[in-house]
């Protein structure tokens, strides 16, 4: 695929076949991650891919746990900006994943690595995160290239979730699971995404008062 139609069309897909992604795909997706941009190249980084049964269940549930959450505090207030048709369809899908994650062909956790050597602290927060998503990034566009179907999630880590999925991953301290990305031969068509016109949200040299309502519009 043309590299800027990778981009318009990286979906993100919730919904997925049964069958298992080969081992050699799973690998190229991960050597995508791994040349993402990294600070001071310290590669503070790493990637557990689950493909085992019983852990997939146990990051299930503890996704479960992080959704419903979600789900309890923010129905109401989810998406404001989407129309209610959208929304719906945002949250079924949400729910549909929370109920089948376990059966997903493999589950990718990206770690940070907070301390890279004995006088070397890594910032947990921004610095972590930083780390971390740019490689994400690179991991989604290399699965949409080559079809497969992703989506990355956080909530599988709130309220105590980061520390019992360390367990259930045997993760040391220093090591800390900051994004889940299940991954997926996708049952629905990858599409044009959808985004905010782009005059709305560009600037030239410095940030430029638009003249409509400083809400966001609905898409």
């Amino acid at each position: 695929m043309e590299f800027f139609d990778v981009i318009q069309t990286a979906r993100a897909m919730r919904r997925y076949k049964p069958d298992p992604i080969p081992e050699d795909v799973l690998v190229q997706l991960i050597e995508a991650a791994h040349l993402g941009p990294s600070g001071s190249n310290r590669q503070a980084r790493h990637w557990v891919v689950v493909r085992d049964p019983e852990i997939k269940q146990q990051l299930a549930d503890l996704n479960r746990a992080g959704v419903s959450r979600y789900l309890e505090n923010n129905r109401e207030a989810a998406n404001p900006h989407v129309d209610q048709g959208r929304r719906e369809r945002f949250l079924a899908a949400v729910e549909y994943q929370m109920n089948h994650l376990h059966e997903v062909p493999a589950i990718v956790i990206a770690c940070a690595d907070t301390v890279v050597t004995p006088t070397d602290t890594f910032a947990v927060g921004a610095a972590a995160a930083t780390e971390v998503w740019g490689a994400v990034q690179n991991l989604l566009l290399a699965a949409r290239a080559l079809e497969v179907g992703s989506v990355p999630t956080t909530l599988a880590f709130f309220g105590g979730g980061r520390e019992k999925a360390q367990e259930v991953l045997n993760l040391p301290n220093h090591i800390l699971p900051m994004v889940l990305i299940p991954l997926g031969w996708p049952t629905g068509n990858f599409g044009p995404i959808r985004r905010r016109p782009l005059d709305e949200v560009l600037h030239w040299d410095r940030y430029e008062h638009k003249s409509e309502s400083p809400e966001r519009p609905r898409v």
